[in-house]
């Protein structure tokens, strides 16, 4: 009995070495992309604690009571690790420029020339900013105002 409970043992740590020991044959997924897409989706989710939080010009940067949209997308992305400017005009160069027809969550879309507004891009068409009465709010890229004053897109993530 001694000699079959020492190789279940020894099988037993066998088994855990080969799981968790170094140079482990357990392959993960690429572990860069889905670090961006868990990072987007984060941004995006800290974001939307805020929605209706009222927009005010100049905002502070660190205040949560108010927004405006560069302090917003400072601090949700701070929020996630990731440092950017205060201004929206700043903050539309730091990352690499982006197309509009790739753009991913999580990056940064702008608007008016010279750029004077940033917003964050959500997927299927929507991004996540803060303007005017509504405050931080969700709107449809793709149409009316937005589409037509859309400027760029930096990726950060």
């Amino acid at each position: 009995m001694k000699h079959t409970s020492k190789k279940l043992w020894m099988g037993i740590c066998f088994t855990m070495t080969l799981a968790f020991g170094a140079g482990s044959f357990i392959v993960g997924p690429d572990t860069t992309h889905a670090a961006s897409v868990s990072t987007a989706d984060r941004i995006i989710s800290t974001g939307s604690q805020f929605m209706g939080v009222r927009y005010q010009h100049g905002a502070p940067a660190g205040n949560t009571s108010s927004f405006d949209c560069s302090s917003f997308t400072q601090y949700v992305f701070g929020q996630n690790g990731v440092k950017l400017p205060r201004s929206s005009r700043e903050q539309s160069t730091v990352g690499t420029f982006v197309p509009r027809s790739q753009l991913q969550k999580g990056d940064l879309v702008f608007f008016y020339a010279p750029i004077h507004h940033v917003a964050i891009y959500m997927g299927d068409g929507k991004i996540l900013h803060t303007f005017g009465k509504g405050g931080v709010t969700i709107t449809d890229l793709n149409s009316g105002w937005w589409n037509s004053h859309y400027t760029t897109a930096r990726r950060v993530l």
